[in-house]
């Protein structure tokens, strides 16, 4: 399936493709030049600056500083292909310059080893990043080459990947080695279809094919650099930790560090697509099933534990220590977009769905400014300063971190939404997203365009309006959310008997179009109590509330403190209403609940048979994505319900 490029127009999305490039883009760049006051430092120009010997100094931040530079570059990209802004992309190829004086001349780049010395490259690959900061670098070469048509940041990172292969591969000459972080797998194969170069493509594939053999190649760089970490302890995590426990074929559950894993997770779709690979793509899917079916938040969230930054075990899903990290969500979004590109599946939707409304926006704050590394699902203030399981755990989005991942990744998914919405594949357009915008794609030398116009996700109305100079055939797929059971489509007022049209989730809609063809789509939309599988401990006895893609949250601001002895009667309606001047416009959810009277149990810690007493309670439920934009306090997404 080929991806469309469509420009959002629309209620929602609209204000976060503004707020990307009028207040994120421009605030992450104050960052990545250390002008953002009481913030965490980055000094990733400055070492760029240093590595090109235009300033004196010591590399400072993580190993992989240089990735935030790159992802910033791919979210104006992808800013600009919509927004064409001659002054930022003057500014972006500054940038590129700087990165272009930085590069070796047998095309190495990366500053952490051109400051800190050339002879210790390419020996720690489990910890250092340097395969990861090249996939970062590819991915914004390609997105900007695709977008401005300039190639000096694809001609430095070309160059680059034909270092990387000189370097590695199954010649006796080469190191067997792979990345300790995946990412350039995925971008390889960018590279590979921006430049038609096929060995970007094998040597995507190597790095795929050479996971999981023994000896582990993590231990022999570890015996020849003399045993020492670059992070003391961290090859304690073992091979499970980077998905290096067994090749990837025979994985079946997703373990170890989240992030590592969907991102490559993605990347074998991707080779899967380019080799007709069946065995890499059934992987994939026994991996996307364990990670849906038994290892992923309500929200779209993935990665249980802060061990790791990493998966857990079936079904284990605490609330309150989860770790959820923002980048995760957004690998979960990668993945399941290329599955979709694969075979389109109203399941992938769903939760590419799920992770963007809930799992990633959460990330960030409502004004582009606060961002959230860990995505909790419950919080009590008090225990996040004094509990140290969850010191990991803000109770309120911060201004930018040390380790700054998750900030540019956000602006570079979102600037990039457009691409995410439609796909075509055997004749057919498939709608994937509900999101207003505008999109042409040639159809068998005929152009047709799309206008899609809707409410969603506050209401589930949608209107696609056709353009197209006479007639053609083809088939317009529309997805139909799990979420919705009574779906509704009409073509030029005539509802049409949609439950013979179905393949897995869609609506496929197959006849001869004209010119000014109009499709409505009613998703019906109202709120409902989500229940866990009882094997997740932590929901037993507990509801979440969701309507349409939206899950929703109790905050303390609007329920007062302790929120853990709210209750919601089963009997209790659930009644939605539209609040133009409250988090920038949202759906709220009220109930009447009650809650736990604990006066009753005076200075009491335990008691044998305590007589619970209730009162009532009115319950105020948000969208969780929008959480703590007022005042900090305790936030709940599941509820008890009696």
């Amino acid at each position: 399936m080929n991806r469309l490029k469509a420009k959002i127009n629309d209620v929602f999305w609209s204000k976060y493709d503004a707020l990307v490039r009028d207040v994120v883009i421009p605030y992450q760049r104050d960052a990545l030049n250390d002008n953002v006051a009481d913030a965490d430092p980055s000094h990733a120009i400055r070492n760029f600056r240093i590595a090109a010997g235009e300033e004196e100094g010591e590399f400072y931040g993580m190993v992989f500083q240089d990735s935030d530079v790159a992802k910033w570059l791919e979210a104006v990209a992808y800013s600009l292909e919509n927004h064409p802004d001659p002054e930022l992309e003057k500014e972006a190829d500054e940038i590129i310059d700087l990165i272009g004086r930085a590069q070796q001349e047998d095309g190495y780049l990366n500053t952490y080893y051109i400051i800190n010395g050339l002879e210790n490259r390419w020996t720690n690959l489990k910890e250092c990043h340097e395969l990861y900061c090249a996939g970062h670098m590819i991915e914004a070469a390609v997105a900007y080459y695709n977008v401005t048509g300039k190639r000096k940041l694809l001609d430095i990172v070309c160059k680059f990947a034909d270092h990387i292969d000189t370097v590695f591969g199954p010649e006796e000459d080469k190191l067997k080695g792979y990345p300790g972080h995946q990412e350039i797998e995925l971008a390889l194969i960018k590279l590979f279809r921006a430049t038609k170069n096929k060995t970007y493509l094998d040597l995507a594939k190597y790095f795929l094919d050479e996971r999981g053999k023994r000896p582990y190649y993590f231990d022999i760089e570890w015996e020849k650099r003399g045993k020492t970490e670059h992070w003391p302890g961290h090859r304690r995590r073992g091979p499970e930790y980077d998905q290096s426990h067994l090749p990837v074929r025979e994985q079946s559950q997703a373990v170890g560090h989240s992030v590592r894993a969907v991102y490559m997770y993605a990347a074998m779709v991707d080779v899967a697509m380019e080799t007709g690979d069946e065995k890499l793509l059934e992987a994939c899917r026994r991996l996307w099933n364990n990670i849906v079916y038994k290892r992923m938040y309500i929200t779209g969230a993935i990665g249980s534990q802060a061990h790791g930054e990493a998966f857990s075990f079936d079904y284990d899903l605490p609330n309150d220590t989860v770790y959820a990290e923002t980048c995760a969500a957004i690998g979960l979004v990668f993945f399941a977009n290329r599955m979709l590109e694969v075979e389109p599946k109203g399941e992938y939707g769903d939760v590419m769905e799920r992770a963007l409304y809930n799992g990633v926006i959460s990330g960030m704050s409502l004004d582009g400014k606060r961002f959230f590394y860990v995505n909790p699902l419950e919080v009590n203030p008090e225990a996040c300063a004094k509990n140290g399981n969850m010191e990991h755990v803000k109770p309120v989005r911060q201004k930018w971190f040390a380790c700054a991942c998750c900030p540019p990744n956000i602006a570079r998914l979102l600037a990039s939404l457009g691409h995410y919405i439609y796909g075509v594949k055997d004749n057919t357009i498939y709608t994937h997203l509900y999101i207003g915008n505008n999109t042409e794609v040639e159809m068998d030398g005929i152009k047709v365009g799309l206008t899609q116009k809707t409410n969603y996700p506050w209401n589930g109305k949608v209107s696609i309006d056709i353009n197209l100079d006479g007639s053609k055939d083809f088939g317009l797929g529309l997805r139909i959310p799990g979420w919705c059971s009574d779906a509704k489509v009409s073509v030029n007022g005539q509802q049409i008997d949609i439950a013979g049209v179905i393949v897995d989730s869609y609506a496929i809609i197959t006849r001869s179009w004209q010119d000014g063809d109009r499709i409505e789509v009613d998703l019906p939309m109202e709120p409902v109590r989500m229940r866990s599988n009882p094997l997740v401990r932590a929901n037993v006895g507990r509801v979440a509330i969701q309507n349409g893609p939206i899950v929703y949250c109790l905050e303390e601001v609007d329920n007062g403190p302790n929120l853990q002895t709210l209750v919601l009667p089963k009997d209790a309606a659930l009644v939605v209403s539209f609040q133009e001047d409250l988090l920038d416009g949202v759906n709220v959810i009220t109930a009447k609940g009650e809650r736990v009277k604990e006066e009753d149990w005076g200075k009491e810690l335990y008691m044998a048979n305590p007589c619970t007493q209730y009162e009532p309670a009115d319950l105020t439920f948000v969208p969780y994505y929008a959480w703590v934009n007022r005042e900090p306090g305790e936030m709940t997404v599941w509820v008890w319900e009696k």
